[in-house]
């Protein structure tokens, strides 16, 4: 499968203001969500596993308790591209 192209800062930047709540580190973006406790944030997890899973891109995942923190970037491309951001709004969605 070719490589995506990784997004200029403007791209990135004009993405992240489309994608409420997530925020660039670095080569990533990030977001955190507060589920209602430890069993929530499992489905949670489950949930976005799944999505990640149809889109075959793959956040790293951080569980602390009733905390998610989800952090996404296209490492063959060495940065970010539409997948991340693609993917992010869909994790959004998952959200009331």
């Amino acid at each position: 499968m070719p490589r995506m192209p990784r997004l200029e800062k403007a791209e990135i930047q004009d993405r992240l203001a489309k994608t409420p709540g997530w925020s660039l580190e670095g080569d990533e973006i990030r977001r955190s969500f507060t589920l209602k406790d430890f069993a929530s944030a499992l489905v949670f997890v489950g949930a976005v596993g799944h999505l990640a899973e149809q889109a075959n891109h793959h956040p790293d995942i951080t569980i602390n308790y009733n905390k998610v923190t989800l952090a996404l970037t296209t490492h063959d491309s060495g940065g970010l591209t539409d997948n991340d951001f693609t993917l992010a709004a869909r994790i959004n969605a998952l959200m009331p």
